[in-house]
């Protein structure tokens, strides 16, 4: 027989206010198109090769109401980008890291847009659904079991959402489109739909073609943050795929694994050509702080610990993930794009970074959205 597992003190008080939260208003906030679109930069030529289309979103609570909501504020970037001739059947996008997972607020009432910090906004989330992570609960084995049993308990609702959502856009543009990452539990292709199962929770990302068919290979984050770790589960390198479009062949690194050799290996194994790192930076105005190594993670035996507290954290970033590293995956080309916003107390910080041979351009660093196109070469 299984042990049965407890649910905390934490959760079990929240049923009290149950009912009463399950007779609470359901109006969503008033919500307008704010694109917060600061910079729109491009590098280089169009020689009819391609380009790599970063965007920069600026995302905020209300993103993410509904799935119309969501879909809504992704097109105005693309709207924005395609009124500059930055978007044909050669063109690869590329959305930041975690810009899915926020997708756990979809449908729900409006004080949870409006919360002040995260851990309010998962109390809100508990109370809305307990009974549904009274269900989740037993086969939520990460170190933080209540927040992993609450992605499960929005996880196909916000697999659909990502889907449809990212596959039209790459449809309707007939363009190839890296999805920012997402948070699900158990991640997986079937039947060309991205479907979830109970556990463990993953960080992945999924490519889109022109045809706006889901490629049937997931990306799987391989090391994971510390903030991550309490909830979600690594993938092995070796798991890692390469995608065939028509700009070349396609590398896809998410945020943490830029930083480490042995992805790099493997993507020039499968002969890649451009590399795309989604990404987020989840502390604001880090960006000019001295660095602090790598946290929660093994240093690879090419960087000098003697960096950390010396240089930047953006010089690190230069030095250590993919503008100092693409090189020795084989490829000619890369783009590094960062998640912005206001999302509750969740901090923001970088800006995109773009690596063309042996140079490497940086776009404009502010608080609010980019557009950033680099164009390949012959």
């Amino acid at each position: 027989m299984q042990p049965r597992h407890a649910a905390p003190a934490s959760v079990l008080l929240l049923a009290g206010a149950y009912a009463l939260w399950q007779r609470s208003g359901h109006r969503l906030p008033a919500h307008t198109l704010d694109l917060r679109l600061e910079h729109v930069v491009s590098f280089g030529a169009d020689r009819g090769r391609g380009n790599l289309l970063g965007v920069q979103p600026y995302m905020m609570p209300p993103d993410y109401a509904t799935p119309e909501r969501f879909r809504a504020k992704l097109e105005g970037y693309l709207a924005a980008a395609h009124a500059q001739g930055w978007i044909s059947p050669r063109t690869v996008v590329v959305f930041p890291e975690h810009l899915g997972t926020w997708l756990v607020a979809l449908g729900e009432r409006s004080g949870l847009y409006n919360a002040a910090t995260i851990a309010h906004t998962l109390r809100l989330l508990a109370l809305s659904h307990l009974p549904g992570l009274a269900r989740q609960w037993p086969a939520a084995k990460a170190a933080d079991r209540t927040a992993a049993a609450l992605f499960a308990v929005k996880a196909k609702q916000m697999a659909e959402a990502y889907h449809h959502t990212f596959g039209h856009l790459a449809r309707t543009l007939r363009c190839t489109v890296v999805a920012g990452s997402i948070l699900l539990p158990s991640p997986q292709i079937e039947e060309g739909a991205l479907t979830v199962g109970p556990a463990p929770l993953q960080n992945v990302a999924a490519v889109y073609g022109p045809d706006g068919a889901l490629h049937p290979r997931l990306v799987r984050k391989v090391y994971l943050t510390p903030a991550e770790q309490p909830l979600a589960s690594g993938a092995p390198s070796a798991a890692l795929p390469w995608f065939e479009t028509p700009a070349g062949r396609l590398g896809v690194l998410i945020c943490a694994d830029s930083w480490h050799p042995e992805p790099y290996a493997r993507l020039r194994q499968h002969g890649v050509e451009l590399v795309a790192v989604p990404s987020y930076l989840e502390v604001s105005d880090i960006w000019h702080r001295p660095w602090r190594g790598y946290v929660g993670m093994a240093t690879p035996p090419d960087v000098d610990p003697a960096d950390a507290g010396r240089i930047t954290e953006g010089q690190a970033w230069l030095r250590y993930a993919l503008a100092g590293r693409l090189r020795s995956s084989g490829a000619r080309w890369g783009l590094n794009v960062f998640l912005r916003g206001a999302l509750w107390d969740l901090g923001a910080d970088g800006h995109t970074i773009v690596v063309e041979g042996d140079h490497v351009h940086e776009a404009p660093h502010g608080d609010g959205a980019a557009l950033v196109n680099l164009w390949l070469g012959a």
